[in-house]
């Protein structure tokens, strides 16, 4: 079973916390019943899961050679079952079991994404257009949650500045801004206040150039779940979890810094730029361990955090700057 541990050993705030107060009390409401299905000997949690992977219909095939530059052989990957079934994925539901459950409802085709702004080239692409823009690339990248959990997934996608090579950024562009899909009747967590809905996230143009972004169409050599971002969503290794888009619909090139998501709710707790920094605590809890999901249950023992989740060679980006002011 799951559990949220804080490092200091205390069980981990929800990310949840700054949500309506009615959001906050139907969690309470789940965990007394997570409780009562444990005495049973199986969590309600556990359950869940077992139930949503089950009905997982088989994902189609993906092929893409792995990139050796980007194997992480020495790390063990996050199981394909927890990595699908423990989400952060709100359009869907707060609850890390939640996007697993409701995320059947998204249609993934047709399915378009408009490029513009602070382009030369601006163009609308049809989702299998946009996968065949560069050659795929399997690339297992360490994820870093906020929260203060781990992943080690196998992505499939490609650099996303080869899309920015093909539009032509303006002289005026300096940042990308990654919105996505807002459709209620395909989300039902958009009925909820936790965000300023659509989601949007947002990079400087150096950041989105340098070849670790990856534009994500796959993992574990299938096409991406619904629950894990589809059909197109963006993975940034050496920034905390959130800062990685899914389901996107627009990705616009802007001269002034885009208006991210969790910006917006919270700008004292999820800043502009969310590097992975052991050094830069959440206001309610410590980034210096991490909880590797999938490994040894409530007894593993926790890691490092490390700077840049380990990526350091994206550590010329930030050269001059103070990233406890710029966190």
């Amino acid at each position: 079973m799951l559990i949220k541990i804080r490092p200091d050993g205390i069980d981990l705030p929800l990310s949840s916390e700054i949500t309506p107060r009615a959001v906050f009390e139907s969690r309470r409401d789940f965990i007394r019943q997570l409780a009562v299905g444990s005495i049973a000997g199986t969590s309600l949690y556990e359950m869940a899961n077992r139930e949503a992977f089950a009905q997982t219909p088989g994902a189609q095939k993906l092929a893409a050679g792995t990139n050796p530059a980007y194997a992480l052989m020495s790390e063990k990957k996050t199981p394909y079952k927890d990595a699908t079934t423990y989400n952060n994925f709100y359009e869907f539901g707060t609850d890390k079991s939640e996007p697993a459950q409701n995320s059947g409802t998204l249609k993934t085709r047709p399915w378009t994404v408009t490029i513009d702004g602070e382009v030369k080239k601006p163009m609308t692409l049809d989702i299998d257009s946009l996968m065949k823009l560069a050659p795929l690339e399997e690339r297992i990248y360490r994820l870093r949650c906020v929260e203060g959990w781990s992943m080690v997934i196998p992505w499939i996608g490609y650099s996303l500045s080869n899309l920015i090579k093909k539009v032509e950024p303006t002289s005026n562009a300096r940042y990308v801004e990654f919105i996505t899909l807002d459709d209620k009747k395909q989300m039902p967590g958009l009925r909820s206040p936790v965000l300023e809905w659509p989601y949007v996230e947002g990079l400087r143009l150096d950041e989105a150039n340098h070849p670790l972004a990856l534009l994500t169409f796959g993992m574990y050599g299938e096409v991406l779940p619904n629950q894990n971002g589809a059909p197109v969503r963006i993975a940034l290794p050496w920034k905390y979890g959130f800062k990685s888009a899914k389901s996107i619909v627009k990705i616009r090139f802007l001269k002034d810094q885009p208006r991210t998501a969790w910006n917006i709710t919270a700008p004292h707790e999820y800043g502009f730029y969310s590097n992975v920094n052991p050094d830069v605590d959440h206001p309610r809890w410590s980034q210096a361990t991490e909880r590797r999901i999938g490994e040894d249950g409530l007894f593993a023992r926790k890691r490092k955090t490390l700077m840049f989740n380990g990526y350091s060679e994206v550590a010329s980006l930030y050269s001059g700057m103070d990233l406890k002011k710029f966190f």
